[in-house]
């Protein structure tokens, strides 16, 4: 985020929220990518989600996209052995429509099981209103070039879909951020901490899953123009291994492993014991209270002040934490290279798009607009034009190309 003056930067900020904070009461400070922040998402990779998206189509402003990618950090070089979606995950995108914490459209995502390295798998597409169809996933290669992305589009519907490998679309410099931390917890606060300018997920792939759906079928009320975006996965409260076949067979209930909206929320400001807590948690949870402190306490120890924490609050926690997305807000672009002064800025807090410079925003006010970002200003890949956005996968390199990770 380049240089402007904080006055100025706070009014654009509060436009941005125009729509979503006035949906809100006013409320004391509450709480605010998300690649492995838990001991239990750590374990149980297939079931991290990375981040989740929501935006209007920068082609079709009627349509919205909805995607979330888990089991990040996929190296080229090993994308046909991990290149694969759990069968055993649930991958559920919550829509809530209504204006509360409570989700009012459920879409769950499952994959066949991966019957050889040359067949893709099948995904199954269900919508709690009555939705459902079935869509291949897209191979991995160990080519040169990436396969063409398979785009399956519903004819009663019309909701389109894409299941595979894409490049990671987080930026961030964990190194950077995590050494600023440190410098404030240790009284000396250091901003060219932040001026690594490493992209820690550069060169790295992840699993996408992405939809395109019509506004008027996830929109609820036609006079409720904002709707929440939660990225959850689930599995069956039991898994059992075949000894003969090493097979997996689930029973029991379903049970919520890792749930992701606002991104960095429990990576940064839950605290460590905490963390298991929150991704096993609902919005409901949110609203009712239950992480007020320790966010409170997170934000306090990076030297956030009142005003600002109310801020970050009014994006997060107040109805929930979900991306809340205002369908009438126009958008033409993918958001890459943007700030919150951009004209016409329609990304983050405002949903979230491919190419929203999230920690950017966030830093800003966690260090009571004085710090301006983490040097990484982009991804690291170009992303596409068209469904479903994000840029194909990185694939592995001839010599003497240089590897591109950033760590």
């Amino acid at each position: 985020m380049s240089r402007f003056n904080s006055r100025s930067i706070s009014a654009l900020f509060a436009a941005a929220l125009l729509g979503i904070t006035l949906l809100l009461p006013a409320a004391s400070p509450i709480r605010a990518a998300d690649h492995a922040e838990s001991t239990s998402v750590g374990a149980d990779v297939n079931a991290d989600i990375a981040d989740t998206f929501a935006f209007l189509d920068p082609n079709d402003n009627s349509r919205v996209i909805l995607a979330l990618d888990v089991a990040g950090f996929i190296v080229p070089s090993e994308m046909l052995n991990l290149g694969f979606f759990s069968p055993e995950v649930v991958h559920q995108l919550q829509v809530e429509n209504t204006g509360d914490a409570a989700p009012d459209l459920f879409i769950n995502v499952t994959f066949s099981k991966q019957t050889s390295r040359s067949t893709p798998q099948t995904a199954t597409i269900s919508f709690s209103n009555g939705t459902t169809f079935t869509a291949p996933t897209t191979l991995p290669t160990l080519n040169p070039n990436p396969n063409p992305f398979v785009v399956t589009t519903d004819p009663t519907s019309q909701v389109r879909f894409y299941a595979g490998l894409t490049d990671d679309p987080f930026f961030f410099d964990i190194v950077g951020f995590n050494r600023f931390v440190g410098s404030i917890q240790a009284g000396s606060p250091d901003p060219t901490r932040l001026q690594r300018g490493r992209d820690s997920f550069a060169g790295y792939n992840a699993h996408m899953i992405a939809l395109s759906v019509p506004a008027a079928l996830i929109r609820g009320n036609a006079n409720n123009n904002v709707i929440g975006v939660n990225g959850v996965t689930l599995k069956q409260q039991t898994l059992t291994r075949n000894p003969a076949t090493g097979e997996l067979t689930g029973t029991g209930p379903l049970v919520q492993i890792d749930r992701m909206a606002t991104p960095a929320l429990n990576t940064a400001l839950i605290s460590f014991p905490r963390k298991n807590e929150y991704n096993a948690s609902t919005p409901e949870d949110d609203a009712a209270g239950r992480f007020a402190s320790t966010i409170t306490a997170s934000l306090r120890s990076l030297g956030t002040n009142d005003r600002n924490i109310k801020i970050l609050a009014s994006v997060a926690v107040l109805k929930g934490d979900y991306l809340r997305l205002n369908l009438t807000t126009p958008n033409t672009t993918l958001g890459d290279g943007e700030t919150l002064a951009t004209p016409g800025y329609a990304g983050f807090p405002n949903g979230r798009r491919p190419g929203d410079d999230t920690i950017d925003v966030l830093l800003f006010f966690i260090a009571n607009q004085n710090v301006l970002g983490d040097s990484v200003p982009r991804n690291d890949r170009t992303f596409v034009s068209t469904f479903p956005f994000f840029a194909p996968p990185q694939q592995p390199l001839e010599n003497p190309q240089i590897d591109s990770t950033q760590n």
